[in-house]
């Protein structure tokens, strides 16, 4: 009943942007284009370290696929309960380079 950010494994010997365009188009159906790293995150004593991208949609026909059960866009601002404590630091880290481009465009 937890909501997810899609994501996945790089598999040996591929690249990592390539790899995150890939696991949205099999968990999404959506192709995705990178605009920007958001950052990479890790724990103490847990082995998986998560690349984040900030992307744009390029097209694609939304559609869950094998490995999601169910899809839906959220505001920023009122999203579901999350799986997992990362997503939430993923996405304050987002928030705030959406928040700097901001006001440096607005400067």
């Amino acid at each position: 009943g937890l909501w997810s950010i899609p994501g996945g494994y790089v598999d040996r010997g591929e690249v990592v942007e390539e790899a995150a365009v890939r696991e949205v188009w099999e968990e999404t159906g959506l192709q995705v284009e990178i605009q920007r790293m958001v950052g990479l995150f890790s724990e103490h004593d847990h082995p998986v370290v998560v690349a984040v991208f900030g992307t744009r949609e390029a097209g694609g026909n939304l559609n869950a696929g094998p490995e999601t059960l169910e899809l839906g866009f959220f505001s920023p601002d009122e999203l579901p309960d999350l799986a997992f404590p990362r997503d939430g630091l993923m996405l304050a880290r987002w928030r705030e380079m959406r928040d700097t481009n901001r006001a440096t465009a607005n400067e």
